[in-house]
């Protein structure tokens, strides 16, 4: 929406400043960070004011985490809903909105950050003992249909939104300057419904420790606005050897807005949280990557740059395979970050090192733009 405001330039030159996506993206990032701040306290007393605490269930013979965990019930959840907020409200002020790449992931968020709430006030109003194992939330199933809806009318876009022969239907692989698969034709619903409800969940098996998610968050959503930018811009994009995808540039304002948001956020879901993000923001930030990679053809990567989210949804994987083949644990107890605890590292620790993993998977996978 600011953004018309460069075509008054010619009697106010001041103004042609937000015609500039880097400045518009700094300026959405500073706007959602503001609107967490000023607004989280708020957020926090009317979810408390709601009762919508969030339930601990018990974990059986792993007392010692119970323990520790049972602590933080009763802190209000479905604090997501001012992360998404944040970020539809500052990319609406900031992107371009004629741009339909734009409306595309803010709409994307929106879906399955509403998901994530159904699931949030199931759990959290219902009358029953949360000890005794019971879940009234929306069913597993139920959450990946729903996922994989969006991601076929995501992929319905990309595949019929263009001709004759759709960038979006291409699958690049770091290192490689051509596409390794340039139409996967029916397979590419398949591929993108199990990417994006992937991430979704995996942002959403993070969620476990107190600004654990939230600070991943941030180191993966500024690589991507780096990797939006790039794609976007035809003379970077040639010079780097990347796909260059119309458009694409204007997601740089909502990668930064979610950084932005995701600081001001962690303000108050840092050690000991005052609030949690739930499924509303786990699911929510999760399927925004998803689609942000696809929309700047940079899928791939994402499991490097979101390397913390891949290894704790790959722990549970694993666990649940090696589990049905053997009947034995590979891990004492995941997501990966409960094995930590179980072990007996302080939870301020586990955090403190998954987001130093996070940052250093996230300047490995950027470095993908210069090794091809």
């Amino acid at each position: 929406m600011l953004y018309y405001l460069s075509q008054l330039s010619e009697k106010f030159s001041a103004l042609n400043v937000f015609q500039y996506i880097s400045f518009r993206a700094f300026g959405a990032a500073i706007t959602a960070f503001l609107l967490c701040l000023l607004l989280g306290r708020r957020v926090i007393f009317k979810l408390v004011s709601l009762k919508f605490g969030q339930p601990i269930r018990s974990q059986g013979d792993l007392n010692t985490i119970y323990d520790r965990h049972s602590r933080k019930s009763g802190t209000p959840t479905m604090g997501g809903v001012l992360i998404i907020f944040a970020v539809i409200l500052s990319g609406a002020l900031w992107a371009r909105p004629n741009n339909p790449l734009v409306w595309l992931v803010l709409g994307s968020m929106f879906a399955l950050g509403t998901l994530g709430f159904v699931d949030d006030y199931r759990q959290v109003t219902s009358r029953r003992n949360a000890a005794n194992g019971d879940n009234k939330g929306v069913s597993a199933r139920a959450k990946l249909l729903a996922q994989f809806a969006l991601a076929a009318a995501v992929t319905a876009f990309f595949v019929y939104g263009q001709t004759p022969k759709p960038l979006g239907q291409a699958i690049f692989l770091p290192f490689v300057k051509n596409p390794i698969f340039s139409d996967l034709g029916f397979w590419i619903f398949i591929f993108y419904g199990l990417f994006i409800a992937g991430f979704s969940n995996a942002v959403n098996l993070t969620d476990g420790l107190d600004g654990l998610a939230i600070g991943c968050t941030v180191s993966v959503a500024a690589v991507y606005a780096i990797f939006a930018y790039v794609a976007g811009d035809f003379r970077l994009a040639t010079y780097l050897l990347v796909p260059h995808f119309m458009g694409a540039g204007e997601l740089t304002v909502l990668c930064l807005a979610l950084a932005g948001a995701g600081l001001g956020f962690l303000w108050f879901d840092a050690h000991p949280a005052e609030v949690f993000m739930g499924d509303t923001g786990s699911l929510a930030i999760g399927g925004f990557f998803g689609v942000v990679a696809i929309c700047c053809k940079q899928e791939i990567p994402l499991f490097l740059v979101g390397g913390v989210f891949v290894l704790e949804a790959a722990s549970v994987i694993l666990q649940v395979a090696v589990f049905k083949m053997t009947g034995q644990r590979l891990f004492p107890m995941t997501p990966l970050h409960h094995t930590f605890e179980k072990i007996g590292w302080d939870e301020t620790k586990i955090v403190t090192r998954f987001w130093i993993l996070s940052i250093v998977f996230a300047v490995a996978g950027l470095s993908t733009l210069k090794l091809r």
